[in-house]
């Protein structure tokens, strides 16, 4: 019954961004719940999932795709592909690094709806290519627009989306094959996983900062329940707060995590 009442929660919250009626005559503790304000559009806020995305160092291979069936030989058109789980923009299940987590298949539906938190670090990731989200950001932020409510889906904007077309600058990999770039902190993770929030996202190929050794945050936030999404596309639409995410991962069996689509929806 939770998921029936949260898929019709979001189907409202999108016919209401198109101007369409919608009732729920049924579950009226949803009524007051569901966003006022209609949506101007929608945002998609991925990659397309290609053989040319940035890579993890060391992943060999990490997408094909080859015909299985062609319109002259066939008479349709279908192609067979194999992709890692974690690359191009994807979700990390909290099984990623947590023996006994959530699989991919195994997150409620509900936490792939939310209020989206934008953190923008644009700045920061300018000045340094190791910056990692301070809690300040968050006090900052909530000093504006107010506490975080639980449910939130956070998105840290750092523009390195920018550099998503060359490989090699997207890793920013210095001699000693370290990569260098934005993530967040351990303790940043703390206080959104005290605020209650769902997810964590970036426009980088990691929630932890490139020069990460032991991957603290992906440990922390994943023992919290959270997931992740990384290599989102161009954020810089997106406003501070007002807008909805819709998280759409592969729906992979006992995955550690999958390609995903992700929505962005716009006041």
């Amino acid at each position: 019954m939770k998921y029936d009442l949260n898929r019709k929660l979001l189907l409202c919250s999108l016919a209401t961004g198109f101007g369409l009626a919608c009732t729920l005559h049924d579950s009226p503790v949803w009524a007051t719940t569901a966003p006022a304000a209609a949506f101007s559009r929608i945002l998609d806020i991925g990659h397309a999932l290609g053989p040319d995305n940035p890579a993890w160092p060391g992943d060999d291979k990490p997408f094909e795709a080859v015909p299985n069936a062609t319109m002259e030989k066939d008479g349709y058109f279908t192609r067979k592909f194999t992709s890692l789980e974690h690359f191009g923009t994807h979700l990390d299940a909290p099984a990623h690094f947590v023996k006994g987590g959530w699989t991919v298949d195994q997150i409620p539906a509900e936490r792939f709806y939310g209020t989206a938190v934008v953190l923008d670090a644009r700045e920061e990731s300018r000045a340094s290519a190791d910056y990692r989200l301070a809690p300040e950001k968050i006090t900052q932020w909530e000093s504006r627009h107010g506490r975080i409510p639980k449910g939130a889906i956070v998105v840290m904007r750092t523009g390195w989306a920018g550099r998503w077309s060359d490989a090699a600058r997207y890793r920013n990999m210095d001699a000693q094959k370290t990569m260098h770039f934005p993530g967040y902190s351990v303790e940043a993770a703390k206080v959104l996983i005290d605020r209650g929030v769902v997810g964590l996202t970036i426009d980088t190929l990691s929630i932890d900062y490139g020069a990460s050794k032991d991957f603290a945050v992906h440990h922390v936030s994943h023992g919290a329940s959270l997931y992740h999404v990384e290599n989102l596309a161009d954020l810089n639409a997106l406003p501070e707060s007002g807008a909805y995410l819709v998280v759409a991962p592969i729906n992979l069996e006992g995955g550690s995590g999958g390609p995903a689509r992700v929505f962005a929806l716009l006041p």
